[in-house]
């Protein structure tokens, strides 16, 4: 099957024709597909619309109405005031639009207009529109009062293209375009009831002409599973790829290295992390490779788990390496690591940038003969010059810390190494899903016991020199604190504290008696290796700091963590830095100060109200949405959700990775005849977007 109908150019619909189709073009409209597929941006019921001679002052009104006369009005300050009369069945109204005389050429008399917004008193009765759609134009085609039960579409317009040029070409194309549509649905009759959706025919007509707005929903929610599903395809085929066609190793394990380090821990490991391991183990003594991203909130034990990964590795007499993106966290885990395993006999060997050339050239030494069985190490292993002996494990710490190419540049061996990407970083299921479909979830959901919860305070500026009195009692029983801000210097756009001028401020005026430090991204990597090497070592009793200590060392003593601005953060950014106190056994303390109220105030109430924190992601998602989430590092990712939610579309998203999976279980190329509408879609509509995620 092919769709020649909804692959021609925009140009050749009714009422388009070479100009339009240049106009169409620049909203990214080039063909009919585009077309059908621009869906509404808002929806009115006509019956919540008021008549006019309901109307009432203090009301916030939405009406339809004719422009029956319209002009100018100046005032006395030189403000230019646009003015309309409209008119319905039940009578007439002004409506008033100071400071926008353009509307006036704009707008036609006898145009039909969707307005909304607050009834006033001035001269009469009088509405002043917040928002404005011209529903037709005077005399054109199409040109009729609404019925009773009519559901007012608007679609995303422009100058060159208002809204009533483009209800006109819905209204010439749109049977034409929904007929098409059908012919290229992907889903039969027994699918979609399986999944409870719409056909493709029926769900753009729910969206483009709804008989009611309970309508829209099921529109929404079908071409929501086909995003979600062509984006899970595209990383299901990614994930056979990496995981079941490279020629992958199969581990055994002996227990000759796992057993003995169970036995000499001095803590039993938690229920959460034996499930993982159990997982990772399936993984890797199976005959696929494995590509496993593994996430836990501060504090529950992924290093540990990690560890015990690589052991398995080098039971099987392979190398295991281990890659962080700051020296300081490769120094501590390195230590951390060595102090562990050193009952075991296996050797570790820590691989940075600033080692002395005596040192690297040991430890390059070292790699390339075997006899370093864990190297732990920042982006330096992936230097020229790095060669190990047999790698069977890359464990990537703080996955988001490298890019895709760095992240995967240790698995381009022909026989690749095991992959476990870490993150100390909880996002929702369903993001990680979306976001992270090549890879298989594992999920750190339970904390080990006897770690103390940090206090969690939300105060007002006023409180600040109560704030400060306390940071400094604190530091007089020896311990230490963090002091963040949300900018590094001073901006005349935004009326907030920076980190540059407070910690002058601070060291000068506030704590003068103690040692003050600052750390900002703007450093280089060396300034801000000496800064943290300084606080660790008990050097800075306040760092003063933006939120490039967001994933960091742990500096066991830094008891307080101070916040200024958080209502500029996301609540999962809050969640990271307070992690970055408790990390000792001293009851420790995280405190935001800020005046926000309404929504803001009420995101920082979460916050301070919760600890844990996937269930603080899960807030930010449905808060922020999933754009902001994905973020600009996920490579504009986001713009494939157009229509899917990931806050309320979790069931339809599982659905779509168990169905694409199956597919490519059984035809990785869609090569089948039986695949190849599917195959056409995917290289055709949604192809270019979801090349983003054919690689990592």
């Amino acid at each position: 099957m092919t769709f020649p109908n909804l692959d021609k150019p925009v140009q050749f619909l009714k009422g388009v024709g070479p100009v339009r189709a240049e106009r169409l073009g620049r909203m990214g409209i080039a063909t009919a597909r585009d077309l059908l597929y621009y869906v509404p941006r808002r929806y009115d019921d006509a019956s919540t619309v008021q008549p006019i001679s309901a109307l009432e002052v203090g009301m916030d009104a939405t009406l339809v109405g004719r422009i029956r006369s319209k002009g100018i009005i100046p005032t006395r300050s030189g403000l230019r005031i646009f003015q309309a009369v409209l008119q319905d069945d039940t009578g007439m109204i002004t409506c008033a639009w100071p400071g926008q005389p353009w509307l006036d050429r704009k707008l036609r008399k006898d145009d039909l207009l969707l307005v909304t917004g607050p009834v006033k008193f001035f001269h009469g009765r009088q509405i002043q529109p917040r928002d404005m759609t011209i529903l037709s134009r005077a005399g054109t085609e199409g040109d009729h009062d609404p019925g009773v039960g009519t559901i007012f579409v608007s679609y995303p317009a422009s100058e060159d293209l208002p809204q009533w040029v483009l209800r006109g070409l819905f209204e010439k194309n749109l049977d034409a375009l929904l007929g098409y549509a059908g012919r290229e649905d992907h889903l039969d009759g027994e699918e979609r009831r399986s999944l409870g959706v719409l056909g493709l025919e029926e769900a753009m007509g729910a969206l483009h002409r709804p008989r009611s707005l309970a309508d829209v929903e099921p529109g929404r929610r079908r071409l929501a599973y086909d995003e979600l599903f062509f984006l899970q395809l595209v990383q299901a085929m990614a994930r056979y790829r990496e995981t079941v066609a490279r020629p992958s190793i199969k581990f055994e394990r002996t227990n000759e290295l796992i057993r003995p380090l169970h036995e000499a821990l001095p803590f039993s490991l938690t229920d959460a992390q034996t499930r993982v391991l159990r997982e990772i183990y399936d993984d890797m003594t199976s005959s696929r490779r494995m590509n496993r991203l593994l996430q836990g909130d501060v504090g529950s034990g992924k290093t540990i788990v990690a560890l015990f990964s690589m052991l398995l590795a080098a039971e099987g007499g392979y190398q295991a390496a281990l890659m962080v993106p700051t020296e300081l966290l490769a120094e501590q885990h390195w230590r951390r690591l060595s102090e562990l395993v050193k009952p075991l006999d296996v050797e570790t060997v820590l691989l940075t940038g600033s080692l002395l050339t005596k040192e690297r050239r040991a430890a390059l030494a070292a790699i390339k003969s075997g006899a370093a069985r864990i190297v732990i190490g920042t982006h330096a292993l992936i230097q020229e010059g790095v060669e190990f002996d047999a790698l069977g494990l890359v464990v990537v710490d703080e996955q988001q810390r490298f890019g895709v190419r760095q992240r995967m540049a240790l698995s381009e061996e022909e026989t690749a190494p095991d992959t476990l990407i870490m993150s100390a970083t909880p996002i929702p299921r369903s993001l990680a899903l979306a976001a992270y479909g090549d890879l298989d979830l594992s999920v750190l959901d339970e904390l080990p016991p006897g770690r103390t919860p940090v206090h969690t305070r939300l105060e007002y500026p006023s409180k600040r020199d109560e704030i400060y009195a306390f940071i400094d009692r604190q530091i007089e029983e020896g311990r230490q604190a963090y002091v963040v801000y949300p900018l590094v210097e001073e901006s005349e756009k935004l009326e907030l504290l920076a980190a540059t001028e407070e910690h002058r401020r601070l060291a000068e005026e506030v704590f003068p008696t103690r040692r003050v430090g600052l750390i900002h991204g703007q450093l280089d990597s060396d300034e801000k290796d000496e800064i943290m090497r300084d606080f660790l070592g008990g050097g800075v009793d306040i760092l003063v700091a933006t939120t490039v200590i967001e994933v960091g060392i742990d500096v066991a003593n830094a008891t307080v963590m101070l916040i200024e601005h958080p209502e500029r953060f996301g609540l999962s950014q809050l969640h990271q830095l307070r992690g970055r106190v408790g990390r000792g056994v001293a009851d420790s303390y995280c405190i935001i100060i800020s005046p926000a109220k309404g929504d803001a105030g009420e995101r920082l109430k979460i916050f301070r109200d919760t600890s844990d924190g996937f269930a603080i992601a899960q807030a930010d998602l449905v808060i922020r949405g999933q754009g902001d989430l994905f973020g600009a590092q996920q490579h504009g990712r986001d713009l494939i959700l157009r229509f899917a939610d990931l806050s309320r579309d979790e069931d339809l998203l599982v659905a779509a990775q168990r169905r694409a999976r199956d597919l490519v279980s059984g035809d990785p190329d869609l090569s089948a005849p039986a695949h190849s509408d599917i195959r056409r879609l995917l290289d055709g509509r949604y192809g270019e977007k979801l090349k983003l995620f054919s690689v990592g």
